[in-house]
Order: C-alpha cells, then sequence, then structure tokens
C-alpha cells in the first residue's frame, strides 16, 4: 500500500483503521508524510508503533509527485496499491484486487468502482461522474474511456510493481494531473488496466482536495494532457484529423491540438447554424457526409454521455472501430 499525506490528521486514523482490517492481512503499507504542519506524523507513528507492518516515511513538504515517488521506492511487496489519507476501503479491497490480478496475468493494473461521500451536498456533475466511473468494468472500456475523463480514480489503483518502478513507467510532472498521465502512459505503451467492478473505495469529496486546488488539475491542464496523448497517439501519423462537435470541450481541444500542429480537415456537426460554414478553415459538415471524406482519425469531442452513444453507433454502423479509426473524448 501506497499512501500519502499532508495535513491530514483529521482523517488519517479512519483510513488506517479500514486497512488495518482488509481480510488479506499480508499487507506493507509506505506512508510518506510530505511535510505536514499538524499532527499527521505524530499520528502515523503511533501507528506504526502498535502496527509494524506500517512503515512511514517524512519527506520535505515538495507535492504528491515527490511524496509518491519516495514511497513507491520504499516498497517491497508484488503489488502496490493506491489509497489518500482521507479515503476508506471496504474490507475485502485488497483481496478483491489481487485476486483479479493474479487471476490474469496480462492485467497490468486494475481499479475498482467508488462511492463518493459525503452524499449531502453532492453537485449534479459529482453525480454523473461517479455513475460514469462505475459503468467502467473490463480493460477494452477502459481504453474507450481514457480521453473523457480518467478511467482509473486513482486511490483505487492496484499495480505490479515491477510496471510502477520500471524506466519511464513511474510517477512524474508534466504540468498536469500525476494520475491520469500515469494511466495514459501505459494505454500507449500498450498494457491492459483493467477494474473490479464492485465498490471498493468510498472516495472523500471536499473543498480541500487537490483535483479543487492544485492547478495541475484545471480544466485546462485536462485538456492538453488530453492532446498531448492524442497528438502522439491516434493522431501521429497525420497533421490532420476529422473532428466531431464544436461545442465548448470540441473548441478547447482542437486549441490545444493546433498547438501540437493538429488541425481539423472538417468539422462534423448537428448544429443548423454551423452547417456549410468553416471553422478556422475546415469546412463544416454533417455525420451523413463522414462517407465521401477522406479517412482521417476522428476525436468526437462532445460533453454529454448520450451524445457519444449516438456518435458510437453512428460510427461504429459505418464500420469504424474505437481506440483504432476514432476516440472520444470530452
Amino acid at each position: 500500500m501506497l499512501l500519502p499525506a499532508r495535513d491530514a490528521a483529521a482523517t488519517l486514523p479512519a483510513a488506517l483503521r479500514t486497512l488495518r482490517r482488509q481480510t488479506m492481512r499480508d499487507w506493507e503499507c509506505v506512508l510518506v508524510d510530505d511535510g505536514s504542519q499538524d499532527a499527521t506524523g505524530a499520528l502515523a507513528h503511533a501507528a506504526a508503533r502498535e502496527d509494524p507492518r506500517l512503515v512511514v516515511l517524512g519527506t520535505p513538504r515538495a507535492g504528491i509527485v515527490t511524496a509518491l515517488s519516495a514511497g513507491l521506492a520504499r516498497c517491497r511487496g508484488r503489488y502496490v496499491a493506491r489509497m489518500d489519507a482521507d479515503d476508506l476501503m471496504r474490507r475485502d479491497r485488497l483481496a478483491q484486487q489481487v485476486a483479479a490480478l493474479e487471476a490474469d496475468a496480462a492485467l497490468a493494473a486494475v481499479g475498482a468502482h467508488v462511492r463518493f461521500f459525503p452524499r449531502r451536498g453532492m453537485t449534479d456533475g459529482l453525480r454523473a461522474y461517479e455513475r460514469w466511473l462505475n459503468g467502467i468494468a473490463s480493460p477494452e472500456a477502459v481504453r474507450a474511456g481514457a480521453f473523457v475523463e480518467c478511467p482509473i480514480a486513482h486511490p483505487t489503483l492496484c499495480a505490479r510493481r515491477t510496471l510502477l518502478a520500471g524506466a519511464g513507467a513511474g510517477y512524474r510532472d508534466a504540468g498536469w494531473p500525476e494520475d491520469y498521465d500515469l494511466v495514459l502512459r501505459w494505454l500507449a505503451a500498450g498494457h491492459r488496466i483493467g477494474v473490479v467492478p464492485r465498490r471498493l473505495l468510498a472516495w472523500r469529496d471536499g473543498p480541500a482536495r487537490l483535483t479543487r486546488t492544485h492547478p495541475a488539475y484545471a480544466q485546462g491542464q485536462l485538456t492538453a494532457c488530453k492532446a498531448h496523448f492524442l497528438a502522439a497517439g491516434l493522431l501521429a501519423a497525420s497533421d490532420h484529423y476529422l473532428l466531431w462537435g464544436y461545442g465548448g470541450t470540441g473548441r478547447a481541444l482542437r486549441r490545444a491540438l493546433a498547438a501540437h500542429g493538429k488541425h481539423p480537415s472538417h468539422v462534423v456537426e448537428l448544429h443548423p447554424g454551423r452547417l456549410g460554414n468553416r471553422i478556422h478553415g475546415a469546412p463544416v459538415v454533417p455525420p451523413a457526409a463522414l462517407g465521401t471524406l477522406p479517412r482521417l482519425p476522428l476525436v468526437a469531442s462532445v460533453a454529454g454521455a448520450e451524445a457519444r452513444r449516438l456518435i458510437r453507433s453512428h460510427l461504429d454502423a459505418l464500420g469504424w472501430v474505437e481506440t483504432r479509426d476514432y476516440v472520444c473524448a470530452a
């Protein structure tokens, strides 16, 4: 178990209780105290005195990537499971995920489904994200959803240590979320990432989450991350692509891809006010025109799940293969 913590005195004891009650008893937890200024370190060392399976590392206040890398260097187990200091695990979380990896040697890692808490005050957007995450149940779904959002909730990740510790495969600071960067690099390298389709982690939401406070998690950085991997992957062989959708998500992704020299040859749209026009030189055409256009890779950049479903249905009927001929992004 790899568990970074910073100023987590209010939540760490409960998180450690869910670790100690795991049905799998053969574990070691490397807890990295990232320069906490509260009682986090004292609580961690007190817990370690009671349970020798808990190892505490203290690091300067250097951030999540440095803390994760320092902790990973100390991990010795065959598998490395992630958890945050404000989350809670089901009793069988580790047993379920290790069993999944033991059963399929082709899997590099697995995630799991989640339940956000506290439920009071949850936004519709967070509920939709939870539903989307919990709808992913296979390596194929992980790969297909990779450019919509990060398809693996990072605190649920359980990976083979040999992969995490490999050259260029660990955590890095690229200016965008380290967990998303990790998953996209692994997928680009051809690794299979699965999901145990059970809610094994209670994922705490609140105003202090890194996703709400750190600039690396801002929407612009998420879009830059997607563009980087699309440019190096699906769009690597051509400077032109087909862009389906020119709402807010499509516009943002077009700009981010232009920074990599990738430009849409055509924009596919349903909006009657856009059809027949040009957007940055690209003709705007309806979906029915796809059969007459040059066969370029297609990026469907729309925000709604139902819109993505309809686009997938249309492209599948044309014989296009998702992740090979097109991807959905958001």
